[in-house]
């Protein structure tokens, strides 16, 4: 699973499309040293941070979450990136991997 228990929350690793066709949340990717990554797509481009706050908005929107409550704390200028999502460790664990088993196989 891409998700991690912290905390403060979960971290989420994700893959990042930047400049898509659509905002979309993906399958699961496996990536190079044997980890999974959600993958994300959305339309802004990879300036200015812009894409990152594409990915904020479209992780709150889908899980309900305040856009305060996600940042991106490493990979800002990669398409690799982990974000971190601050509230109740249990409560977003189960909800999110509840979305991920019913939406990202």
């Amino acid at each position: 699973m891409p998700l991690q228990p912290i905390a403060e929350g979960v971290r989420l690793r994700l893959k990042v499309a930047p400049k898509a066709k659509r905002n979309a949340i993906g399958s699961l990717q496996p990536e190079a040293d044997g980890g999974v990554a959600l993958k994300v797509a959305v339309t802004a481009a990879p300036e200015d941070g812009k894409a990152n706050a594409a990915v904020i908005a479209l992780l709150a929107k889908e899980w309900g979450v305040a856009k305060t409550a996600i940042s991106v704390v490493a990979g800002a200028t990669d398409r690799r990136k982990l974000v971190e999502i601050r509230g109740s460790t249990a409560d977003l664990t189960a909800r999110i991997s509840a979305w991920l088993q019913q939406h990202a196989t």
